[in-house]
């Protein structure tokens, strides 16, 4: 059975509001777990590859340069996260090469240009150190992390499909 373009892109959304809903749902609103500066750049990534995803379920391109954009925007916004969760789960697994603990994502957005809050985020401070919760013996940016390879495997099957032309 071959998926077609339409249902690999509402697997990916799917997948996407699943892990927002297990992020902000149960880990932040119930569990009681603020996120981090690197885990919004996190969610970001997701929503990313999210948002392009969602708009090949709602148009459908039928042309292939559409497709390729649409692809392109999903990896993009997949490698970005992949990366930061890479960093993230270094950070928490590496913890004398994490600074001590800094003001907020909150206080560097008002005071910073954005390209040196983003240089200060991905930096990585205290708190992105610290593991505060896990399943099965890993945090919550090494499941992040499992997650965005999943996403990858996922979107390189749609790759094939768009080379093929496959509807």
């Amino acid at each position: 059975m071959t998926l077609t373009y339409r249902a690999i892109n509402a697997c990916l959304v799917l997948l996407a509001i699943t892990a927002t809903v297990i992020a902000i749902g149960y880990l932040q609103l119930t569990v009681g777990l603020d996120p981090c500066p690197l885990c919004i750049f996190q969610r970001i990534g997701l929503w990313i590859m999210a948002m392009f995803a969602l708009l090949a379920v709602v148009f459908n391109p039928r042309n292939q340069a559409i497709r390729w954009v649409l692809w392109l925007g999903s990896v993009a916004g997949t490698l970005w996260g992949l990366s930061v969760a890479m960093r993230h789960t270094w950070l928490q697994y590496s913890p004398t090469a994490v600074p001590s603990c800094g003001p907020g994502l909150d206080y560097w957005m008002q005071t910073l240009p954005p390209t040196e809050v983003l240089s200060v985020v991905l930096a990585g401070n205290g708190d992105c150190a610290h593991i505060d919760w896990t399943l099965l013996g890993l945090s919550i940016p090494a499941w992040t992390m499992a997650l965005f390879i999943v996403i990858l495997v996922i979107l390189l099957k749609l790759l094939g499909n768009i080379i093929k032309n496959q509807p």
